[in-house]
């Protein structure tokens, strides 16, 4: 183990500058047996570094390496397992705990002093020593060497201590007085040994010499005892007599403290005293009030909001402890809760007698807006009842019970009051929209159809009118002629005369405006309303309601609310308020939803297209109450009514492309313009003009896609169903006007369908054309599409006149056929045969034959190219001249 301290010193820890001190085998319990080290070393520089160190050899040499390191200021506890039996296992406690089974108990032992030693001189004893033997500790330091110990000789612990340089210096000093120092250390420790017995023997004769000097030592020692003895006497009495004072002194001190013990109590108390006298007194003023008080009077009210808010801070006081124990203070609390209770009777029976009035008072004034188109206004009865609007606020506080019955006995008067009100005005409107109705029937041109006046429904449908009428009485159309096209129609298809349509737009503009006058009745009721409930019950602030949403029920017509929570402590949210205000204004206002439906429904009977109207309007006005508040009830209301406002508007737009689908042609007269053609004309104009900078364009863009898709589809299919006018006229005609159409009313939503009805406008148009055309030169056109036949068949240009058919004989025969007052001829039954086909309201006649005036240059040019090509040099030409052609086709358009 020498041999093995040695080298680790050497080799690991004097390249350190670290001194090994103890070395102990050991290996890790529980697990294989690798054997290490463990080093207990301390720094050769100051300050000292005490370590513990984890040494293994190498498995790839015999040299050894450092594994780790520990401070021993980590380490806490050394755990011997046993102090009476000899056991190998120790346990070292750092951050975690090592366990340890050493080669010997010796070395353990060893390994531990050491420790211990090390923990005496630098650590001070902080390391805890548990189930070592007391024995190994004493051994570990010799008797009467333990001060020296603790003292810091080093000599203790150290083994080894290097000499200083004075020390040096002298031994080299004394080995060159000597010669043989180095060569024979024998004989110079010989010669030591002499000197050091001559040194001891000279001290030796000086301490006998010196009796005499100690001696005198010795009895001046004794006299300053006796002089310290007298001293001791002297201040054993001083004390004795300052303790007396120290006596009387502390009583004093005593009495003092008992004197500013009192003072101290006498004040707090005052203090107590003075704090319940000025937070639990109620003046007599308002106990006057609370008890007697004049609910009636400005003045009354004032002084009873007065007392009940002092009487309200009485209460709530935040008493100390100790307080509720005093007699005085619970016949205090029991008087404000008299107070309280008599007060809240009192206010609550007032209150209820003034919502009675108030429903009595306001029926008189209904019959004064029987014939008016106006609702009262509730404005001085909400200006008197806000007068009690903290009153209500301190009842909302104390006494839930009656609040909650506040609010239904209110709910329940008021609620009759406007049913009654909101009844008449719908009356009122109802009667003025069917007054519009009737006169617009006096000057209408021609009858139409009316329905029973008890339905509170009238049609403005008849045979005539344009642009009017309901879903419920359209007729079927026939086409019999463009003169009485228009005679037959209802809803979309009406094409009547001017002034029934005259007198249609302005029963519709009157049906606006009434409509626009209910909503902007309605909605500055229920905002006041509203606005009232949240102001006069407090339903905007964190108060002890104790409803929330949903609690709210009807019972017999009233309003009833449950608490959620158990104590006045718990408060109700800012919205869970909203929502009790919602809930009461639904109560109130349960009418106007139902009376809503039932007006939009009676608009839509007169006229379906109310509905773009009322659409227009009721989206505005949704839209102006979401921005204010989107979870409130008129908000919430209106935005039920447009629901079925909008699907109103969607049966009208699919009752049109019903009646589209169901439109039967004469097959005696030619078509023209389809009357539902000419009717979504009209159409858009109308919902244009209603639905400019309306908030729910989307809604009409998706109805005119619906309609455009419908009028296409259904004049293709009477084009193909038309037996007297040919199909790629009626698909002209039409796709014209539609193209027009839109492009004059700019509808961005149909720019698609705008390019689409052109292209098939153009489409048709040279289709017609092409067909007219081929009629009047029949053989013309048969001999050249032959020629162009042979052509395509592989026969060369200029080898076609060899063949039978077709040699110059041949062209020069047909060519004689059309003279040019043959041509003129048979232009001008193409001219005639045209204008039957077309219809005078499009005014595509000329568009036309210009058309076809180009189309029979470009024809003639073409035949003069094949004459040119296959008939080179034969001098065969047309008997007629371009120039000819445009002088017939001038002079046949001015003669007609």
């Amino acid at each position: 183990m020498t041999a093995i301290k040695h080298a680790l010193q050497r080799d690991i820890f004097t390249p350190n500058d670290e001194r090994l001190l103890s070395i102990v085998n050991v290996c890790k319990a529980g697990k294989k047996k690798k054997n290490c080290f463990l080093c207990a070393t301390v720094s050769t520089e100051r300050p000292v570094q005490v370590n513990v160190v984890k040494v293994k050899k190498s498995d790839k040499g015999d040299f050894y390496k450092r594994q780790i390191a520990w401070p021993l200021r980590d380490l806490t506890v050394v755990d011997a397992k046993d102090a009476n039996k000899e056991n190998p296992d120790f346990d070292l406690h750092f951050d975690k705990v090592y366990k340890w089974v050493a080669s010997s108990v010796v070395e353990k032992n060893s390994f531990i002093s050491c420790i211990w030693k090390l923990n005496q001189r630098y650590l001070r004893k902080k390391i805890d020593f548990a189930n070592v033997s007391s024995q190994l500790l004493e051994e570990s330091i010799p008797s009467g060497e333990s001060q020296i110990v603790v003292g810091g000789d080093e000599e203790s612990v150290d083994e080894y201590q290097e000499l200083n340089a004075r020390e040096e210096q002298d031994i080299e000093i004394m080995m060159e007085g000597c010669e043989y120092a180095i060569s024979n250390a024998e004989a110079f420790a010989e010669k030591l040994s002499r000197e050091l017995q001559v040194l001891d023997g000279a001290n030796i004769q000086s301490i006998m010499a010196s009796e005499k000097q100690v001696n005198i030592l010795m009895q001046l020692l004794d006299e300053a005892l006796k002089e310290v003895d007298e001293i001791e006497q002297k201040l054993s009495s001083y004390e004795e007599m300052l303790q007396s004072v120290k006596d009387q002194m502390d009583q004093i001190s005593q009495s003092n403290h008992l004197i500013q013990l009192s003072n101290t109590n006498n004040k707090k108390l005052l203090e107590e005293i003075e704090f319940l006298v000025n937070h639990m007194d109620l003046s007599k003023g308002h106990i006057k009030a609370l008890e007697d008080g004049d609910l009636s009077s400005s003045r009354g009210i004032e002084a009873c909001t007065n007392a009940s808010e002092a009487l309200l801070h009485c209460m709530n006081i935040s008493l100390r402890p100790g307080h509720e124990m005093l007699h005085a203070v619970k016949k205090q609390q029991a008087s404000f809760s008299h107070y309280k209770e008599h007060f809240a009777r009192r206010l609550a029976s007032h209150l209820n007698n003034v919502f009675v009035h108030q429903g009595h008072d306001q029926s008189s004034t209904l019959a004064q807006h029987s014939v008016e188109l106006t609702l009262p206004k509730h404005h001085p009865f909400h200006r008197d009842l806000l007068q009690y609007a903290k009153l209500m606020e301190w009842l909302k506080n104390t006494d839930r019970e009656k609040y909650e019955g506040l609010i239904r006995n209110y709910v329940d008067y008021i609620s009759k009051l406007y049913e009654r009100e909101i009844r008449d005005f719908f009356e009122v409107a109802k009667t003025k929209m069917s007054c519009t109705t009737k006169e617009g029937k006096k000057f209408a041109t021609l009858p139409r159809k009316e329905t029973a006046v008890k339905q509170e429904t009238e049609s403005l449908h008849g045979s005539v009118g344009k642009l009017t009428g309901s879903t419920s009485s359209l007729n079927i159309l026939s086409v019999q002629g463009s003169g009485s096209r228009r005679s037959q129609s209802s809803s979309l298809l009406d094409m009547g005369n001017m002034s029934a349509s005259d007198l249609d737009v302005a029963d519709r503009t009157k049906f606006d405006k009434i409509f626009e006058q209910v909503l902007s009745e309605l909605e500055p009721l229920c905002l006041a309303e509203q606005d009232f409930i949240s102001k006069f019950f407090k339903l905007q602030q964190q108060l002890n309601v104790g409803t929330s949403p949903g609690e709210l029920e009807e019972t017999d017509g009233l309003v009833s609310s449950r608490p959620l929570m158990s104590g006045p402590e718990k408060q109700p949210s800012a919205s869970s308020e909203k929502e009790i205000v919602r809930q009461m204004m639904i109560k109130i206002f349960r009418t106007i939803e139902p009376e809503l439906n039932v007006l939009i429904a009676f608009g839509d009977k007169i006229d379906s297209f109310n509905s773009l109207y009322m659409l227009v309007k009721m989206s505005h006005h949704v839209w102006t109450a979401e921005n204010v508040d989107p979870a409130s009830f008129l908000s919430t209301t209106l935005g039920n009514v447009l629901v079925t406002v909008k699907r109103n508007f969607d049966k009208c737009i699919s009752s049109q492309i019903k009646q589209m689908e169901e439109v039967k042609i004469s097959k005696k007269s030619k078509v023209g313009i389809l009357p539902f053609v000419s009717g979504f004309e009209e159409f858009a104009e109308l919902a244009e003009s209603i639905f400019r900078n309306a908030e729910r364009r989307g809604d009409l863009d998706k109805a005119y896609i619906k309609l455009i898709r419908a009028v296409s589809a259904n004049v293709e299919k009477v084009a193909n169903e038309s037996q007297k006018t040919p199909r790629d006229v009626v698909m002209m005609e039409n796709f014209h006007h539609i193209f027009a159409t839109l492009s004059r009313l700019k509808i961005s939503c149909l720019e698609a369908e705008r390019k689409e009805a052109k292209q098939k406008y153009t489409d048709h148009l040279q289709s017609y054309v092409i067909y007219s055309l081929g009629q009047p030169l029949d053989k013309l056109n048969q001999f050249f599409e032959g020629i162009e036949a042979r052509v395509a068949q592989g026969v060369r240009e200029e080898e076609v006149s060899y063949q039978l058919a077709y040699n110059k004989q041949e062209l020069r025969k047909v060519i004689k056929e059309y003279p040019g007052k043959e041509v003129k001829k048979g232009l001008d039954n193409l001219y005639k045969k045209v204008d039957k086909h077309l219809c005078e309201e499009e005014n595509l006649l000329q568009v036309v034959w210009h058309s076809m005036q180009d189309e029979f240059i470009r024809q003639y040019k073409h035949f003069e190219g094949l004459i040119a090509r296959c008939y080179p040099g034969s001098g065969v030409t047309m008997e007629f001249t371009i120039q000819d052609i445009l002088e017939y086709f001038s002079s046949i358009a001015q003669s007609h």
